[in-house]
């Protein structure tokens, strides 16, 4: 079916401004809504950036959506000083994010502009923000385990080399000190780590205290916080996936820890709605629901000849509601989860993780049946206890009456004492098969 002239007409007067960049046809601002700027009287697709002019100069934005001859647009940074009229030049060269070795170390915003003072950073290359997906069946299998430096996770919820698990917690259990755990001790040749939504405060006590100057040496830390625009914010996460991309494609190993995919939901969220998108789940509007997988499968398994990229997607349990529509939808797509407990950080048993309600999906694929044994005799162990911690409390509980149970009574000191460790203490993967090992007996 062939175009309509009408259309036809419309596409090549946008090509047609291609080559003159440097004189673009520009339109005018018409009205400011909320976050919403809507223009007239140019042409541009959606996804392109545009240049608003404001009493102080000019701000870029980008165009979200349009209603007949209006365009949508939402700046990416915070806007001020525009006036009724201002014009709108379209930005008809395409932008893309620097990518290269020389983002080690570096810590970028959503667009990759350095926010940490060390000067440009030297591009090799520059990428689309939204990557084309790899073919499933052109993914290597997920075979070998990926150490992570943390004995509950290496030992009871193995993690492969590119697996993508969600970290599900509410605020204040210790979820940014186990982030900080994984990137002292993960075996990745690079670690890049995506910061979104967070407070000003917590981008710098992560870089400066978490994640140490060892740490940072290997890493690329992408920082969206709190105070950003919904539009940077979604940005920084897409930045970090396509960072992680990158070097996948170089064929390195790759840790990639997003902190948070909630943030993220709640950008698409707010942007949704500002160009009309009417709620669906709990506020949320259907397209939230539809970017979450497309971002998580972003990460993982390159083809032949690349690596990998092992993700681990923060998920914020809003009043620890593991049945949030986030944290539900998350739940769905990702290839396990690891849950911290409010009840264990409140105990002073760090990290917080609750191996009762945590799972590797993949975790048979990468490990021995009798390290698979271990982990589940453990599994059974811990739960066991829990299920009856009450009735023991409560001195309800006559030693003796049941086999099972007095076991898991006389062995759960030694087992929280395993399940713990220091924040700065790393342990490698046979370091923790061999410490579970002795712990049930069996070493």
């Amino acid at each position: 079916m062939s175009l309509s002239s009408p259309f036809s007409e419309r596409i090549a007067r946008y090509q047609d401004h291609i080559p003159q960049f440097s004189v673009p046809v520009a339109g005018s601002l018409t009205r400011v809504v909320g976050l919403t700027l809507e223009a007239k009287g140019l042409i541009a697709p959606v996804g392109s950036q545009c240049k608003i002019e404001t009493i102080r100069g000019f701000v870029d934005a980008e165009v979200i959506g349009f209603n007949n001859d209006t365009l949508y647009l939402m700046p990416n940074d915070h806007i001020s000083g525009v006036l009724p009229g201002a014009r709108v030049i379209p930005q008809l060269n395409e932008t893309g994010l620097p990518v290269g070795m020389a983002l080690l170390g570096r810590v970028v915003d959503g667009l990759g502009r350095p926010l940490d003072g060390l000067g440009n950073i030297d591009a090799q290359d520059t990428l689309k923000f939204a990557q084309e997906p790899i073919n499933p069946l052109a993914r290597r299998p997920i075979k070998e385990p990926m150490d992570v430096g943390v004995r509950a996770i290496n030992s009871i919820i193995t993690v492969g080399q590119g697996q993508r698990m969600g970290l599900f917690a509410g605020s204040g259990v210790g979820k940014s000190v186990l982030l900080g755990m994984m990137t002292r001790g993960s075996e990745a040749d690079v670690i890049v780590v995506g910061l979104v939504g967070e407070r000003g405060r917590e981008v710098k006590e992560f870089i400066d205290e978490i994640l140490g100057a060892e740490g940072r040496k290997r890493s690329v830390v992408v920082a969206a916080p709190a105070d950003a625009s919904p539009l940077m914010r979604l940005k920084g996460c897409e930045s970090a996936i396509t960072i992680a991309e990158y070097f996948r494609d170089q064929g390195l190993s790759v840790l990639l820890l997003l902190d948070s995919v909630t943030r993220y939901a709640m950008a698409q969220r707010e942007i949704a709605l500002a160009v009309g998108e009417p709620p669906a789940t709990k506020g949320y509007p259907p397209s939230v629901f539809a970017k979450l997988p497309a971002l998580v499968e972003r990460a993982g398994n390159g083809g032949e000849g690349q690596g990998s990229i092992t993700a681990f997607f923060t998920v914020l349990s809003e009043g620890d509601d593991m049945q949030d529509p986030i944290a539900d939808a998350a739940r769905a797509i990702l290839d396990g989860h690891i849950v911290l407990s409010r009840e264990l950080a409140d105990s002073g048993h760090y990290p917080a993780i609750d191996i009762e309600k945590s799972i590797s999906r993949v975790m048979p694929q990468v490990v021995s049946d009798s390290h698979m044994q271990q982990a589940r005799v453990l599994k059974q162990v811990y739960s066991m206890y829990q299920q009856n911690k009450d009735m023991i409390t409560l001195g309800a509980y006559q030693q003796g009456s049941d086999q099972m149970l007095d076991q898991a009574i006389n062995m759960m000191p030694t087992v929280n004492s395993f399940l713990q460790q220091g924040m700065k203490d790393v342990l490698n993967y046979d370091e923790c098969l061999q410490g579970l090992a002795q712990l049930l007996g069996q070493g």
